[in-house]
């Protein structure tokens, strides 16, 4: 949960640089946008990592109950 958590974080981080860049035109804003996405979509994958860890020990544990 904390790994949803920080993601929700990191996400409302960015929104300085959407509005500069999208309402206020700054080119420099959508260069550090793009970063932070790229960012966000590595938080993403390591909490999809471990989605799928959790779900394999559950699918584990229920074999050898």
């Amino acid at each position: 949960m904390q790994k949803y958590q920080n993601l929700i974080e990191f996400l409302k981080t960015l929104e300085v640089d959407v509005t500069k860049f999208y309402d206020k035109g700054q080119s420099a804003a959508g260069t550090r946008l793009r970063k932070g996405l790229s960012e966000l979509k590595r938080l993403a994958q390591d909490m999809r990592n471990e989605i799928q860890e959790v779900k394999a020990q559950r699918k584990g544990d229920k074999s050898a109950g």
